[in-house]
């Protein structure tokens, strides 16, 4: 007779799967998703950095200045067939390509999860080509390579300073030539044909009477011979205005 006090278990075979992790794409504003038809045969994941020349007089080779990463970029072919159904293969294709629309309620094309197994890109699209091989007889495309771009997506909060929104096109010159940051407070400024020593001190240190700590940092004896393409160091902030704006 079996003993009461032990407790018999049947093992439970594992089922092992050898199906393959399916690519699909999210619309993140719409919660959509879209199977592709088959898995793409490579992905290819580009990335890398943005630098910026210092323009020093009389060196042969300018130093250079990291500036800012780059998005990365992920980009593919995916193939589409619609031959067996006789159908238009636009029909399979256009879904993706309609990501490139702007979406009426957020003004801006919507931003996407690709995802294949571990996977997992956050990304806009930015580039879609459609490529048709196959046609039937009365030209309706059958067969179809779709090569896509899918750009990284980060989201950022806007940092604003000094009550300046930096970046905006409505933003006085100024402002908008804003060069790199090559130290800490300290920052590199590319003059224009209408900039003033004052104007520049008032758009990064926040008051024009400081026009003289720019003219002391870059060795300026004349304010008012201010040439365009001078390559100008911010310093920062280190003292209250003073009165008399170079003009």
């Amino acid at each position: 007779m079996p003993d009461p006090g032990v407790v018999r278990t049947t093992a439970v075979p594992r089922v092992l799967t050898h199906e393959p992790a399916k690519a699909t794409i999210v619309n993140t504003f719409t919660r959509e998703s879209f199977g592709v038809m088959y898995n793409p045969d490579e992905l290819k994941l580009e990335q890398g950095n943005t630098f910026a020349e210092v323009g020093v007089p009389g060196l042969g080779t300018p130093p250079v200045q990291y500036v800012r990463g780059k998005a990365r970029i992920l980009s593919m072919e995916l193939f589409f067939d619609s031959y067996e159904e006789g159908t238009d293969v636009r029909r399979l294709t256009s879904p993706v390509v309609a990501l490139l629309d702007k979406d009426p309620r957020e003004q801006a094309p919507p931003v996407l999860l690709f995802s294949l197994g571990r996977l997992q890109f956050q990304c806009v699209l930015v580039e879609a080509g459609q490529r048709f091989t196959m046609f039937l007889r009365d030209g309706t495309p059958v067969r179809s390579t779709l090569s896509v771009r899918f750009q990284e997506y980060v989201r950022v909060e806007v940092d604003v300073r000094q009550g300046l929104f930096f970046g905006s096109p409505t933003v006085s010159a100024a402002v908008n030539a804003v060069g790199t940051v090559i130290g800490v407070g300290t920052t590199l400024h590319v003059t224009t044909a209408s900039d003033t020593l004052s104007g520049i001190a008032g758009a990064y240190l926040g008051d024009p009477g400081l026009w003289r700590e720019i003219a002391r940092a870059n060795r300026i004896d004349d304010p008012l011979n201010l040439p365009p393409g001078r390559t100008l160091v911010i310093p920062p902030r280190t003292g209250a205005g003073r009165t008399g704006a170079a003009r």
